[in-house]
């Protein structure tokens, strides 16, 4: 037998395979206790992770919250996938477990002993059962995975809108979102307002989604999968959330300056709240006698160029539209809250509080500003 054919003893547990000139199986004292305080480090980094994640969720609270959660799926589609991940995850954490317990097993056994120095240690070649479980173990996990994602990936995008399903389309421009209902005639902003699907009347809300100018991604982690959105193409998704709440969600894919500050709310509403919201959003614009002043001024300017108000000349396209701005909840795709304050920031400079945005300074007065602040607040 070859001597730098290193494998293990007769009562080993892995056909190592080496082929390194005269390698001894035996560990030096010191080398060992190198091995194992970096083996237990790691160790506890992986537990640390794992209790983080898998046993901290646990204790969130039922309803949604401004922090989101993939362990807390509050969908169907993001169940679907909520499930696959744990078996991921569980076969993973055995193959560690497996892993490093025979790491362990071997460091433990093997370690150089006392009257070691001038002796080799028993050379056997090859196992067959060893090499035959290392290969087709890793081979049914594969399958299993494989069989498991793809039944999702089914259940997921291969659903069949129900007739009485919302539809929805979302564009994506730099840096918010466009929301349109065709079949009920409203356009919103960086809000998605939908129904809350409940076990007696199931309602899930279809999303065509589609981009004005380079790649995003459409994703609340708590509702459904990250979805790119494409110029020139359209993709689909669709969400069913069973509670009612406000759910954060994100553009995934990096799209330029204020990414970070390209953020989205879908807010689920119960059926009646939603059609009392809907008939909300399809009402004109409110036309107070007030404020008539800050509307003649808002009409002078570009930025009817750029923004539509329903009722009015305002009809551009190329920003959100302003017909109930103030019944949102933030201002600049989520980057600061839809305050007076805010607004008023926002009005004279957006560059001080989105750099980058395609809407610019338009050096109003003092007066002129006041005027327009105080008729878009009364737009709700």
């Amino acid at each position: 037998m070859a001597r730098n054919e290193c494998k293990v003893t007769a009562d080993g547990f892995s056909a190592l395979g080496f082929h390194m000139s005269h390698m001894r199986f035996r560990i030096s004292k010191f080398g060992f206790r190198i091995l194992s305080a970096r083996w237990a480090r790691g160790t506890a980094s992986f537990l640390f992770i794992a209790t983080t994640c898998l046993v901290a969720p646990a204790f969130a609270a039922d309803a949604p919250t401004g922090v989101t959660n993939i362990f807390k799926p509050l969908s169907t589609p993001a169940q679907a996938i909520h499930e696959v991940s744990l078996l991921v995850l569980a076969i993973c954490a055995g193959i560690f477990l497996v892993v490093a317990g025979l790491l362990t097993y071997t460091l433990l056994r093997f370690r150089q002993q006392p009257g070691d120095e001038g002796h080799e240690p028993p050379q056997v070649y090859g196992s067959n059962q060893i090499e035959l479980a290392w290969t087709v173990i890793p081979i049914v996990v594969v399958f299993v995975l494989f069989l498991a994602t793809a039944r999702t990936i089914y259940d997921v995008q291969g659903a069949i809108p129900p007739a009485n399903a919302l539809n929805v389309t979302v564009i994506g421009h730099q840096w918010w979102w466009e929301i349109r209902y065709p079949d009920l005639g409203i356009v919103t902003a960086n809000e998605l307002h939908v129904p809350v699907s409940e076990t007696s009347n199931r309602r899930p809300t279809f999303l065509k989604l589609e981009s004005a100018d380079v790649v995003h991604s459409f994703w609340v982690p708590q509702l459904a999968g990250k979805t790119d959105v494409i110029p020139n193409r359209q993709n689909q998704m669709w969400i069913e959330p069973t509670q009612a709440g406000t759910y954060v969600g994100n553009c995934a894919e990096y799209c330029g300056t204020q990414h970070a500050h390209m953020m989205l709310r879908v807010i689920v509403h119960t059926n009646e709240e939603f059609e009392k919201w809907v008939a909300e959003q399809k009402q004109s614009s409110a036309n107070d006698p007030q404020a008539r002043a800050g509307r003649d001024v808002f009409l002078a300017t570009a930025c009817i160029n750029c923004h539509t108000i329903k009722g009015t000349q305002a009809m551009g396209t190329f920003g959100p539209d302003l017909t109930h701005l103030m019944s949102r909840e933030t201002l600049g795709a989520g980057t600061v809250p839809n305050t007076a304050e805010k607004l008023r920031a926002w009005v004279r400079d957006p560059q001080t509080i989105k750099e980058g945005c395609n809407m610019p300074n338009m050096q109003l007065t003092d007066d002129e500003l006041n005027q327009i602040v105080a008729y878009l607040f009364t737009l709700k």
